[in-house]
């Protein structure tokens, strides 16, 4: 009789244990949830930060890793959790390529504690096989644009439609490492002083925006100065013009319509003395912007409300300054969220659309006569932007395009889109 064995439990600082966290975090995205979300159910774990680069690049480059699969596997794999380790590693051999005899031990040591060890044979023979054809697969996926650009086949199909010149540093900057940047808290300290204190601390940055830093390498946030008694806070340069363009005073009133997780609620605040209402539609979200808030020392009347549902939050006061940050595809941020690029359909884009054209609809008579109302969203694609726009324009009279600016991702930023429209007096 054939018996199988427990196998013994994986060393929690091992590359195994990081490549089998890994490997369930993107087998949770394939079934439909999103990356931060599957990673949170391994906060602690020794390994979490290796895991997370794992499931962070596996997922940036998953066109590629699955063709090789394709390619290396005669018959698809019905079970995710084997096929998601696979990712993991390939992705962990292409970018470790002198460490390819521990990073195939490991995976196969990892194999062993998914579906009772039935992979690991197989899981050895594909990564050798990979191994010993990495070029010829590499040369026979030269025509196949997931593959070769790591994006969705229709995702691809707008950029060039949108950006005939520069859709390819669009994909480059979406498969790259995403840059972090810092906003310095200026009711606490000046940026200059901060930037002291980061060299001193020996992180090298600079300056950039209006109260910007930008890390020459990412940090650990205890490694920054004073970020736990609220001197600075991690925010993209891109997202940090959205408090720049509000043309923002003293003593006005100001909605940010959809707040959470809080970072450019606290921008609003550190900026001018406004009366700041900020809604978010999920309670739990929610609760980020109180605690953001709350490390920063300062204060907003935070409610959990849908903004397009205005009777249940407005109390008849128009604000002078409006955030509408509206849900969108975030194209283009998909450095920092891979995910989104393999769980977003084509459909989505105008099911985001319509939402966005109730939100301004819904939001515009709140807006006080000669207020200003900035529609920002961290997408790429025109149909949420400048199209939307255009078409918000035409049907109000009252309203009036002040600026607009297109953010297309590159080094220093994210992609963003920002419009500033006021109303007539």
């Amino acid at each position: 009789m054939r018996t199988t064995s427990t196998p013994s439990p994986l060393p929690a600082d091992s590359l195994a244990h990081a490549l089998l966290l890994a490997a369930r975090a993107v087998a949770a995205v394939i079934g439909g949830r999103s990356l931060p979300e599957a990673l949170a159910a391994h906060a602690g774990e020794p390994s979490r930060a290796v895991a997370q680069d794992l499931a962070y690049g596996a997922l940036r480059r998953y066109g590629l890793g699955d063709a090789l699969l394709a390619r290396l596997i005669a018959r698809p794999l019905a079970q995710v959790e084997p096929r998601a380790l696979l990712l993991c590693a390939l992705y962990r051999l292409d970018t470790r390529p002198e460490a390819a005899h521990t990073v195939v031990d490991q995976t196969v040591e990892a194999a062993g504690h998914l579906a009772k060890g039935a992979f690991r044979g197989l899981v050895n023979g594909v990564l050798r096989n990979y191994l010993r054809r990495r070029d010829e697969l590499h040369a026979a996926l030269a025509g196949d644009d997931e593959a070769l650009h790591r994006h969705p086949a229709w995702w691809l199909r707008r950029l060039r439609a949108a950006w005939p010149d520069d859709w390819q540093g669009i994909v480059a900057a979406g498969n790259g490492q995403p840059p972090m940047a810092l906003r310095v808290n200026r009711r606490r300290v000046s940026r200059d002083d901060y930037l002291a204190q980061l060299a001193a601390a020996g992180i090298e940055a600079r300056a950039v925006g209006a109260a910007g830093v930008l890390l020459a390498r990412p940090q650990p946030v205890d490694a920054l100065p004073g970020f736990f008694v609220g001197l600075a806070s991690v925010q993209d340069a891109g997202a940090q013009r959205a408090a720049e363009l509000l043309d923002l005073a003293a003593g006005q009133r100001v909605l940010d319509a959809c707040a959470a997780p809080g970072g450019k609620a606290a921008h609003i605040l550190e900026t001018a003395d406004v009366d700041l209402t900020a809604l978010e539609v999920d309670g739990r979200r929610a609760g980020r912007i109180g605690e953001n808030l709350d490390r920063l020392g300062l204060a907003a009347d935070v409610r959990v409300a849908d903004a397009r549902d205005v009777a249940s939050w407005w109390d008849g006061r128009p604000f002078e300054r409006i955030l509408a940050d509206v849900p969108c595809s975030a194209s283009g941020v998909v450095r920092r969220h891979p995910d989104a690029k393999w769980l977003r359909r084509e459909a989505d884009v105008a099911g985001f659309a319509r939402t966005q054209r109730q939100m301004l609809d819904a939001l515009w008579p709140t807006l006080a006569p000669g207020g200003k109302l900035l529609y920002a969203t961290c997408s790429v694609f025109p149909q949420e932007n400048g199209e939307q726009v255009a078409r918000f324009v035409a049907a109000q009279a009252q309203a009036t395009l002040l600026a607009e600016e297109r953010l297309l991702p590159q080094g220093d930023h994210d992609g963003f889109h920002y419009a500033l429209l006021q109303k007539a007096r």
